[in-house]
């Protein structure tokens, strides 16, 4: 069985990844995949602490669920922006 340490060991080495894939490349797939990276290692914090912490488990998964919308909603409007761009020129 893993500890609490070791998720949020994992999870931080997801976001230093994602911040890493986010800040140094310049092209704008790689920027959205570090992003996504960056909010996968907060949902994964978040249901470590919801199964360690928290007695009630539906409190973490409903936002999560809402973490996974928002990544959802920020893939569309980015995918979007993009076309628009490559429309354009």
């Amino acid at each position: 069985m893993m500890s609490l340490e070791s998720y949020l060991l994992v999870g931080a080495a997801l976001f230093s990844l994602g911040l890493i894939g986010a800040l140094s490349h310049r092209n704008l797939i790689a920027l959205l995949i570090g992003v996504e990276l960056m909010m996968n290692a907060a949902s994964l914090n978040l249901m470590a602490f919801n199964r360690f912490v928290v007695t009630d488990p539906t409190v973490g998964q409903i936002f999560v669920l809402i973490i996974i919308g928002l990544a959802a909603a920020e893939v569309a409007i980015f995918l979007s922006i993009i076309l628009r761009i490559y429309r354009a020129y």
